[in-house]
């Protein structure tokens, strides 16, 4: 896992800066004293990796696949903040592919939303984010892969990992029931002003990190604020 960070780290100098993928939420375009209304960010077929009982916290991250900052966001802080406020807060993971920058962000969105036709949309957002250094990165170990092959077919062995029916997961790939919901995601995400992955809300105010210190420990802090407010 180390190691996998490590090399995420030199992918996101590579690429994620240039392609204008902005590192850790930061978009450039502040929601500040003026949340985004609840319902743009979530609806009912809104995926969750945690759900509270009381609904008083909502974590929304708008996020792409493939992008080198959103998988080094997952590594360093949102992976541990579903374990750790798994129960206590809505954890809700959103499409934003930016598809002209990162060929495989599409693909494997439509996988997620096929697993998540047959209800196994957080194990397979799992295997794609924890084996993103074997398929979203190229063998050069600077650029992000553009073999949209190789992408799909990482995903049909996840898809068989996490024991998906497979006839109706290849069914479900090219369904309007999955473009339909990545559309919708995308639609919210432009009505949230969300230009750049990885964005995150909580209770509809952006998470903005401040500069230097830990990002992760920021984001924790402001969840907890939210709880004991």
């Amino acid at each position: 896992m180390t190691n996998i960070t490590i090399t995420i780290v030199v992918v996101l100098v590579a690429v994620g800066v240039i392609g204008g993928v902005l590192l850790f939420g930061g978009n450039g375009n502040s929601t500040s004293g003026s949340a985004v209304p609840a319902e743009v960010l979530r609806n009912e077929k809104s995926h969750t990796l945690s759900e509270a009982e009381d609904d008083k916290v909502t974590v929304v991250e708008f996020l792409d696949f493939q992008c080198p900052a959103c998988a080094q966001y997952y590594q360093q802080a949102m992976k541990g903040i579903e374990e750790d406020y798994q129960g206590k807060i809505n954890l809700v993971p959103r499409n934003f592919p930016v598809e002209n920058i990162h060929p495989l962000a599409m693909p494997a969105a439509r996988a997620a939303e096929a697993a998540g036709i047959q209800g196994k949309y957080t194990e397979m957002y799992h295997q794609i984010m924890d084996n993103y250094q074997s398929w979203a990165v190229a063998e050069d170990g600077q650029n992000v892969n553009s073999n949209v092959e190789q992408g799909e077919q990482a995903f049909e062995g996840f898809a068989k990992e996490i024991g998906l029916d497979m006839a109706k997961y290849r069914k479900d790939l090219e369904s309007d029931q999955v473009t339909e919901q990545i559309e919708k995601d995308q639609e919210d995400a432009q009505e949230a002003g969300v230009e750049g992955t990885p964005t995150i809300f909580i209770n509809g105010e952006q998470f903005e990190p401040g500069q230097g210190g830990d990002v992760a420990q920021q984001l924790r802090g402001k969840i907890d604020e939210a709880l004991n407010e």
